[in-house]
């Protein structure tokens, strides 16, 4: 499957919004990794500026796949209030505002195929990086490493 997609799933969450980001699927185990030299599968995640978006790869025969990624992007929100009283009259600061938490973050992918194989896996991500880390198996019985 090719893993562009994938990319980012986890990039997913980083870039501007509409940008596509790319990511690598290497077989480790099953058919595929019994391949010499194993296919290298590239995937296209989308709209990796937000937190989930469509994916899109072809398999290593070329079968087209399209899906999801999605990743948690934990946020804290903070409330400002107050009254003060001056010479010059009652003030006062109001304010609000959500901002990631740091950290690493988690995601999911899942795809399924124009011939109906089924990908799935788990990824994980630095805080407002647009690079990662996991794995992804499919019902061909192959297992991938993923990064981007």
């Amino acid at each position: 499957m090719s893993l562009r997609a994938l990319g980012l799933i986890a990039m997913l969450a980083l870039t501007a919004c509409g940008s596509s980001s790319g990511m690598q699927l290497y077989p480790t185990a099953g058919p595929l990794a019994l391949q010499t030299p194993p296919p290298v599968i590239f995937a296209t995640a989308e709209t990796t500026a937000g937190t989930s978006g469509a994916l899109s790869f072809k398999l290593a025969d070329n079968t087209r796949c399209s899906g999801t990624w999605s990743a948690l992007a934990p946020k804290v929100s903070s409330r400002t209030r107050g009254v003060s009283l001056t010479l010059r009259g009652p003030g006062g600061k109001f304010d609000s505002s959500v901002e990631s938490v740091g950290g690493i973050n988690t995601g999911e992918i899942y795809a399924v195929c124009k011939d109906g194989t089924r990908v799935q896996g788990s990824f994980v991500m630095g805080s407002s990086t647009t690079s990662g880390t996991g794995t992804a198996t499919d019902t061909r019985g192959n297992t991938y490493k993923l990064l981007f």
